[in-house]
């Protein structure tokens, strides 16, 4: 078993080489920065939109098609793109259908609650507007949450789980709930300095793809778009949401089939200030609680693993949705 002192030391030289990359050479110095996150955040697919209540709309790209249809539900301050190399891959079998949530990237930005059964809702109410009867959930790090909930509120509409490094399996106390909310307040997530963005980024990876990079590009290119305030306050309503309704204690009612998804070397979960302890761990709980599921860890990958190993991600849906 590799020991988490071994992982710290694969982790630190990235992010130290991706902090004096940035000090040194300013790599960004010349990115373009911009108006508005909807007009100018940059998706590889042709990208829709379905009005829902509140007089929102919600962006949206669906690609393929297949017997079943897969949603796939980004995390925590992410957007649609996070899953472009799982659909690019998945789309000659299943239906594929992506979301920003509301908050993110190019859909409406209005003030919500951030609760994951808010969010739950959203993706339910944009499948009743596409007609879609039900549908495997796909949701990484917080999507996996909302998948958890919706599962547990939409049972006939949910087919099958895929969580892909799921917030959810962690329990945390009330102190530490507030320790969150203190930490990834709106002020705090929109003064986030370019070396934090950078080395935020790296903890995501075992060893960061150099086509990731555009993480660390929007992210920069966003602080000026004119929407950027309503997203800061979307990230921070979306950690209350995290912290507020636990999924924990419901694991044992999710009866549809789930397929658990980590890498093994993890920075994220479980939480490295509050919980330091083995992502292993963290998985086992989940995947023995909930009845019907699958665990599978991925070597040599950290937590943003749909886009880090996204092919042995991407086979790992297959094999799952086939049996």
């Amino acid at each position: 078993m590799q020991t988490m002192k071994n992982t710290i030391k694969i982790t630190l030289p990235l992010i130290l080489m991706l902090a004096m990359s940035f000090t040194a050479c300013s790599p960004y110095k010349n990115l373009t920065p911009m108006d508005s996150m909807r007009e100018d955040l940059q998706y590889p697919f042709d990208v829709k939109y379905v009005e829902i209540s509140g007089n929102q709309e919600i962006a949206y790209v669906d690609e393929g098609s297949g017997k079943e249809t897969i949603v796939f539900i980004h995390g925590l301050g992410t957007y649609l793109r996070a899953w472009e190399k799982n659909i690019s891959a998945l789309k000659s079998e299943y239906r594929c259908i992506a979301i920003d949530l509301p908050g993110y990237g190019k859909s409406t930005k209005l003030p919500h609650d951030g609760s994951m059964t808010y969010y739950a809702d959203v993706v339910m109410e944009v499948l009743d507007k596409l007609n879609v009867e039900s549908a495997v959930l796909a949701g990484h790090s917080m999507g996996g949450q909302i998948s958890m909930v919706a599962a547990l509120r939409y049972p006939q509409k949910v087919e099958k789980l895929v969580l892909a490094s799921p917030a959810g399996f962690e329990r945390f106390t009330e102190g530490q709930k507030e320790w969150f909310r203190e930490v990834m307040s709106l002020s705090g997530v929109k003064k986030t300095t370019a070396e934090s963005i950078m080395t935020n980024a790296a903890y995501n990876f075992y060893n960061m793809p150099d086509d990731a990079e555009f993480i660390i590009t929007d992210r920069l290119a966003m602080r000026s778009a004119e929407d950027f305030d309503h997203y800061c306050y979307t990230v921070a309503q979306s950690v209350n949401g995290m912290v507020n309704e636990p999924v924990i204690d419901k694991l044992e009612q999710i009866k549809q089939p789930t397929l658990i998804v980590f890498g093994e070397n993890d920075n994220l979960i479980p939480n490295r200030y509050l919980n330091p302890g083995w992502t292993k761990d963290i998985a086992e709980i989940g995947n023995e609680k909930i009845p019907n599921s699958k665990l599978v860890m991925l070597p040599k990958c950290g937590h943003f693993l749909p886009f880090e190993k996204a092919e042995a991600f991407n086979n790992a849906i297959r094999q799952f949705l086939s049996n």
